[in-house]
């Protein structure tokens, strides 16, 4: 029941405190008018009214109406006789009269009834004399001093605190958007805040969770430049010493002169995979692809070059891809097989219920299950002597991002008999 929105909450705080200032004004007004008619109902009226009663008893029927006039005047009432009441007989509407009427039977007798005209502050008692029944109108005499009402006075009391609630319930809700305002100052002086609580009203809630992930996207951004350069000074560096050597040396043998040429096919893949990590596929354009007809070109390319990469295609639609990055998956997918496992890499593609799944197995080592997302980060190999294995450690990190571009998702699996499974499972459109 207790709303989330901060529109529902401060909605639920204005009905409280107008449903309370008016149960309280009501409850007031009540006792205010309880108070009324105890003192004008008292001892003296009592007597009044029961001496009315028996000069009412005892008039003349053929002068009633003479009769009513001189007694209303006697007694400053106003006399009516039953039928002739300017008012309906409605049920007591509260306790006070219920009351009051309960007291007056006991002096007046059991028909005596009570009943009140709030508009025009007139009381009416039932009075029942043997021949005939009356009614009495008697005036509300409002209390005569200069004070103010008590129920104003309890009013503005009672109204304080209600104030100071609403003020503080007000300032609790607020205190998330101040908290939110500095947290984005101290982001646009450069400095980084303190994760913001995701608690609170709903609208609240959703602006802390963006700014959190806001924050954590900056911070991974600064952590990927950073590991960028010193990755690109680490990978680098080995090649470009080894190369250097080998200049100042002049040496002609033919062993460090294909050395020599390998490392420079390192380092152009290396520039190459943190061009392809720098890139942002999302602003790649969006087109129907033949799946199937990507990776039978790919797979051409690398038969041509002497490699055993096998294709075996399942019957696919077109897909909404993004061609180019698309090829890059694959294409880090299969260097890294061919790299890391042992031939023969074998590429298949499979129809599913909502998009299409792709296949790239090997018959390597593969990668322990409590390795697998780890090595999904950028600049993260198997093996920890990073100068042991070439690379830069960004492929797999490049293959997750595009499958999750197109909306797909990327999982490194065992594959039975020995290797690696690499699956991305992709939709129909992206």
């Amino acid at each position: 029941m207790w709303p989330r929105s901060l529109f529902g909450r401060l909605a639920l705080l204005l009905l409280v405190v107008i449903l309370t200032s008016q149960a309280i004004a009501v409850y007031l007004f009540r006792q205010d008018r309880a108070a009324l008619l105890e003192r004008q109902f008292g001892d003296t009226t009592v007597v009044q009214l029961k001496a009315l009663q028996t000069a009412l008893a005892a008039s003349d029927p053929a002068h009633q109406r003479s009769t009513l006039e001189q007694l209303g005047q006697a007694y400053q009432v106003r006399l009516v006789p039953d039928e002739e009441r300017p008012f309906s007989i409605a049920p007591r509407s509260n306790s006070v009269m219920q009351d009051l009427e309960e007291r007056l039977r006991e002096d007046l007798g059991p028909d005596t009834q009570v009943r009140i005209q709030p508009r025009l502050g007139l009381v009416w008692i039932k009075l029942a004399t043997g021949v005939g029944d009356y009614w009495a109108g008697f005036t509300l005499q409002r209390p005569r001093d200069d004070g103010p009402p008590r129920a104003l006075v309890w009013s503005v009391i009672l109204l304080l605190p209600l104030l100071i609630s609403a003020f503080l319930f007000a300032r609790y809700l607020a205190r998330p958007l101040r908290v939110l305002s500095e947290a984005v100052a101290r982001v646009g002086k450069g400095q980084q805040p303190s994760p913001l609580p995701e608690q609170g009203p709903s609208e609240i809630a959703v602006v802390n969770h963006g700014f959190n992930q806001m924050v954590a996207n900056l911070r991974q951004i600064e952590d990927d430049r950073a590991i960028l350069l010193a990755g690109v000074s680490h990978d680098l560096r080995t090649p470009l010493a080894r190369l250097r050597l080998g200049i100042e040396m002049g040496t002609q043998d033919e062993q460090a002169r294909n050395g020599m040429i390998e490392d420079i096919e390192e380092m152009d893949r290396i520039i190459t995979q943190f061009l392809d990590f720098a890139r942002n596929e999302k602003q790649m354009p969006v087109e129907p692809v033949d799946a199937n007809a990507e990776i039978k070109a790919l797979v051409e390319r690398y038969q041509r070059a002497g490699n055993d990469v096998r294709f075996n295609s399942a019957e696919l639609p077109r897909i909404a891809l993004r061609p180019v990055a698309f090829s890059r998956l694959l294409a880090n997918l299969v260097d890294n097989a061919l790299r890391y496992g042992s031939p023969s890499v074998e590429i298949s593609s499979h129809r599913e219920p909502d998009g299409a799944r792709f296949e790239i197995a090997d018959r390597g080592a593969g990668i322990p299950p409590e390795e697998v997302e780890r090595l999904k980060r950028p600049f993260t190999r198997g093996n920890a002597a990073r100068g042991g294995i070439p690379g830069a450690g960004l492929g797999l990190a490049i293959v997750d991002r595009i499958a999750r571009v197109h909306g797909g998702k990327f999982s490194l699996l065992p594959r039975p008999g020995g290797g690696m499974i690499a699956q991305v499972s992709l939709p129909l459109s992206s």
